[in-house]
This record gives structure tokens, sequence and C-alpha cells, in this order.
């Protein structure tokens, strides 16, 4: 057998969360790269089936959209009947959506601090990061173990293994209660979907679904360009990721590539976790 017909995932269908975002789109793409077919989730905000409508004309395959609270399981399971009533079934799930914040130093806000981050704020972000992908694990998960087969992807972040250095977001002339940090809820959701994976892979490894994940590193889109050399210096590659570079280990983890690996965390962070 070629080893490359491994990476091939034609026909298959695939759920991604948050799929109308950056890295979502770019997920989408690689699931369409390798012959199969996505399906995007994201709220009504992010406009998914006006995304999954350009990204056909775009790409030329058919991508599908809807709009999709995940953090409400009876949304998960009205559209899950509707995906199982027009394709048939679902071999792939990458639980790809969770609030990321701008960490943009607003001098009038110190809500980002752990000492006045407010529960609102912890449980929305939980909600979507941690919780969402629960509920469609529960829901795809539980529909890939009846049938046999399946693959599951959660994306979490080197922040899954490294502490957030908060030195990278200070702004210039705002005191110490007033500086901008990476809230504990990115860091905690992150850890959580390693969990989680762990969790699943073990629960459901005799009824063919592996579930693995992904550990992006920082992407640059453009970032205040003392940020970028402030990142990069930490960086042992020393630059940031491209939206592009993911697409590989998506592809990787979602074929039968990667059909041994299960329970297992791929990190892609141009090698910051090694310093």
């Amino acid at each position: 057998m070629n080893p490359l017909s491994l990476f091939s995932i034609k026909n298959k269908i695939a759920v991604i969360t948050g799929g109308a975002g950056l890295l979502g789109r770019e997920h989408a793409h690689a699931i369409a790269l390798a012959g199969g077919i996505p399906v995007i989730f994201d709220v009504l905000a992010a406009a998914p089936i006006k995304v999954a409508k350009a990204l056909t004309q775009e790409w030329g395959t058919s991508v599908y959209g809807y709009e999709v609270d995940i953090t409400n399981i009876e949304a998960i399971k009205e559209v899950q009947r509707k995906l199982s009533s027009e394709l048939g079934r679902i071999d792939i799930l990458i639980n790809n959506a969770a609030n990321n914040p701008k960490m943009d130093g607003d001098s009038k806000s110190n809500a980002s601090r752990f000492e006045t981050f407010s529960l609102e704020a912890w449980n929305q972000d939980l909600a979507v990061g941690l919780t969402g992908a629960f509920l469609c694990c529960q829901v795809f998960g539980a529909e890939m173990a009846h049938q046999g087969s399946g693959v599951i992807v959660n994306i979490a972040s080197d922040l899954s293994l490294i502490s957030p250095d908060q030195r990278l977001y200070r702004k210039p002339d705002l005191p110490d209660q007033m500086q901008p940090v990476k809230p504990v809820t990115y860091s905690v959701v992150k850890s959580g979907i390693i969990g989680l994976t762990r969790y699943l892979a073990t629960y459901w490894a005799d009824r063919g679904v592996r579930v693995n994940a992904l550990s992006p590193g920082g992407v640059f889109t453009g970032q205040d360009a003392a940020f970028v050399q402030r990142l990069t210096s930490l960086i042992p590659l020393g630059r940031m990721a491209t939206p592009t570079e993911y697409q590989a280990a998506i592809i990787f983890l979602c074929s039968e590539a990667s059909a041994y690996m299960t329970g297992n965390n791929l990190v892609m962070d141009g090698g910051r976790t090694c310093w």
C-alpha cells in the first residue's frame, strides 16, 4: 500500500465547531483538501452559513454551515438529526470553538486580571471552550461509537502545557494592577481539553473511536510588532505560525495515517514548550 493513500479522508463528513473563525476555516480547508466534506458550526454572529457558501465557491467543493449554540445540547441534537438525515453519518468531529479575548491593554478595565475576573466571564468561557466540546463529544462521539468508527480532534494550545507568560502582554505606562493578562479561563479550558481527550480515548477505544488533541502555538495575524518580537524571542524557530501551517496536522489526525494514535497531544509550537 502507498502510505500517502492513508492521508485521504475522501467523502468523510467532518463537523468543525467554531468553523467560521480564523483557524476553523483552515481546518475546514484541510478537510476539503483531503477529500472530505466540511460542516461548519458557529454562532449566528459569525455567519457560518454565509462562510460555508463562500468557501464552497472558493474551493469548488461542498461546505455546509449551521448556526449552532454548542453550549445547548438540544441545539446540538437538533442539528445532529438534520445531518443524519441529509448526509447519513458523521465521521470526524473537530472541537475548535473557544473564547480567546484580544489582549489590547484597555487602560479603562482590568477585567482580565485574576483578582477581578468575573464569575460571569468564567462561566461563559468554560461553557464555550470546555462544556461545548463535552456536549459535542457526547452527541457526535456517541454516534461514532454506535457506528463503530470515528475520529475526534480537540484543539488545545501550547498553553495547555505551559502557563501564559504575562510579560508578553504588558503595556507601557500602565500600573501593575491595570496591566492586561491572558485570563485564567484560557489555561483552564485548554488543560481541560487535554483531560477530555485522554478520557475519551480510553473510554471509546474498543468502539473504533480515536481521540487526539492538537496544540497550536501563536498564529501571526498582524499583531503589534512589539508583541511579536517578545513572543518570537521565546520560540526556537524564531517566528509565529502562519494560519495554514496546521492543515497538514489536521489531515494526519483525521485520517488513517494516524490509525495507531489515540489519547495523544500533537504539539506544534515552533519549539516554544522545549524552553
